[in-house]
């Protein structure tokens, strides 16, 4: 009975929130939000499921058979035989930005990923799913005085974001050596515009903006050698590489001066020769058991060029100087969980993590980049039977640490749910 239940719990779960998913993108409401999604493609979202997320992003390395890890393909072959393994993650966010002794606040809240993984045959295994790739999320005003037209006032403002849908596919040879392969479908909406408006209403107010819509394929490739130290310890490396690809879609520029001239231009984006960046990431882990588990990983991504320099849409400059750039990444994590199988003692059988993360942009603003740094805390809170668990973190960390720069400090939660059960089995008993 508790088995019939079980599936008919996973059925409902993924019957309400794929048109969530679905909601979330079309809704017009943020995303994400920091004024540095500004330029470009916005802010690029950090990679992974909640399960990654808290220990500072790690998983290059990682291999767990209790969670789903999306930031390497080769991976998903680390599970059980005949299990089926679902991971859908929330994340609710709040942002303060401090400049020239002025603040102000924002909440956004995000879907951040819907995966499912399953076997496909001996030592192979296979996963699809959706995240975010990259969020857009700013409203900028200011205001100033003329002595010809009075007080004036100007907004920028953008709001929109890029999602992929995936699927990876892996295999282990001589249950040591894993590789994985994903294919990518990026897609999504961008908008931003800029208004001026005059006190002095015989000047004419204008309205400009780029509506993009942008699509590309992408492909990932993912490898993990794990070396085996005693019968409980192991220390894993591994690398993946993400291929740099074209990018594709629609761009609509309009201006509107006062209630009597409109002009709209359109553009093809394949004609700018637009690229989304490749990345490189390396990491190395030690686990012992299912009980500990630490990482360390390295990402350097180049997108010098990827055109957005000079693309209206994605240039942005104003009174700034945007360039594209390449950009890296070095994130640390720990796992620990004290006795999985603890029949007395509730909080011994949660999983515990800690990380930490320093992420350079991949563009510069003036010349510098604009670099986050961070700590994240992380919780699994066993439920039902299995691996099944909830998933709690927190992510506190700040964007623009160089002087001069705008500071904006963030603190995310983290929720994810982990579904896990056995299918096909033959039981004899129901």
């Amino acid at each position: 009975m508790f088995r019939r239940w079980h599936k008919s719990f996973y059925t409902l779960l993924i019957t309400l929130l794929v048109p969530l998913a679905a909601v979330a993108q079309t809704d017009g409401t943020y995303s994400g939000y920091s004024p540095y999604s500004v330029y470009g493609i916005g802010q690029l979202h950090q990679a992974g499921t909640s399960w990654n997320r808290g220990m500072g992003g790690v998983g290059i390395a990682a291999r767990n058979r209790r969670f789903i890890n999306i930031n390497n393909p080769a991976s998903v072959t680390a599970r059980d035989t005949l299990s089926f393994m679902t991971d859908f993650g929330l994340t609710p966010r709040l942002g303060w930005v401090s400049a020239d002794g002025k603040n102000a606040y924002n909440t956004t809240f995000n879907i951040e990923d819907f995966v499912i993984s399953f076997p496909m045959w001996n030592h192979t295994a296979m996963m699809v799913g959706v995240t975010p790739y990259s969020d857009v999320g700013y409203n900028i005003s200011s205001s100033y005085t003329d002595i010809y037209t009075g007080k004036n006032s100007f907004t920028s403002s953008g709001n929109g974001g890029i999602y992929q849908v995936f699927a990876a596919a892996g295999i282990t040879l001589w249950n040591r050596l894993s590789l994985g392969v994903q294919g990518s479908y990026i897609f999504g909406n961008i908008d931003k515009s800029a208004t001026q408006k005059y006190a002095d209403e015989t000047y004419l107010a204008f309205h400009t903006g780029d509506s993009l819509q942008v699509n590309s394929f992408g492909v990932k490739a993912g490898i993990q050698y794990e070396h085996p130290l005693t019968t409980t310890s192991f220390l894993t490396v591994g690398a993946t590489y993400r291929i740099s690809t074209g990018l594709r879609g629609h761009h609509l520029n309009y201006l509107e001066e006062g209630a009597y001239y409109k002009d709209v231009f359109e553009h093809n984006l394949a004609d700018y020769d637009l690229r989304f960046g490749d990345e490189l990431g390396v990491g190395v882990s030690y686990r012992k058991s299912d009980v500990f588990m630490v990482e360390a990983d390295y990402t350097r991504t180049d997108w010098r060029k990827s055109g957005f320099d000079t693309t209206p849409g994605f240039s942005n400059k104003g009174d700034r100087t945007f360039a594209s750039s390449a950009g890296q990444a070095v994130r640390l994590g720990v796992e620990w969980t004290p006795n999985r199988s603890d029949i007395r003692y509730f909080l011994k059988r949660c999983t515990y993590r800690l990380g930490a993360y320093f992420d350079q942009s991949y563009y510069t603003v003036d010349g510098k980049h604009v670099d986050s740094v961070g700590i994240t805390l992380g919780m699994t809170v066993p439920v039902f039977r299995y691996y099944n668990g909830i998933s709690v973190g927190l992510d506190i960390g700040q964007r623009g640490l160089a002087p001069g720069q705008l500071k904006e400090r963030y603190i995310g939660i983290n929720l994810g749910f982990n579904l896990f059960d056995y299918w096909f089995q033959k039981p004899m008993y129901d």
